[in-house]
């Protein structure tokens, strides 16, 4: 899909996908008032998603699954030191989360622990998006 883009549909698309990684954030936050906390961790974890989708985009990486979105991320981003491992490790656990919150029985989130992961949430998700803007501008 990406060969035949033109510039300007790439830059909408990553437009797109940094604004459903905001929208993400924010269905989170209203789920985790509502104590769906669960789904609120399914929420963050695409926020990280969608963000890096932009990324990828954006730097020309494909990933085709959630498996390899993590790999090619690690080894791209984390591995070159483009950003730390510390910075990173939200993304990694938000994906052990949402998997097992989502395929696993009897896994229950609290707010304390969903509040601590929609701030850390909202610093990696700012982190990837300086990340787009400023090698696109």
């Amino acid at each position: 899909m990406k060969e035949k883009m033109d510039k300007n549909s790439i830059d909408a698309l990553i437009g797109y996908r940094c604004q459903r990684s905001d929208e993400a954030i924010q269905e989170a936050e209203l789920l985790c008032r509502e104590g769906f906390y669960n789904a609120a961790v399914n929420r963050l974890y695409y926020a990280c998603y969608y963000v890096i989708s932009a990324l990828f985009l954006k730097d020309d990486i494909e990933a085709h699954t959630h498996s390899g979105m993590k790999t090619q991320f690690g080894m791209h981003y984390v591995k070159t030191e483009k950003i730390s491992i510390n910075q990173a490790s939200i993304y990694y656990t938000l994906f052990e989360k949402r998997h097992s919150g989502d395929y696993d029985d009897f896994i229950y989130f609290d707010h304390e622990m969903t509040q601590e992961l929609i701030a850390l949430t909202k610093e990696f998700t700012s982190t990837i998006k300086e990340m787009v803007t400023k090698s696109r501008e």
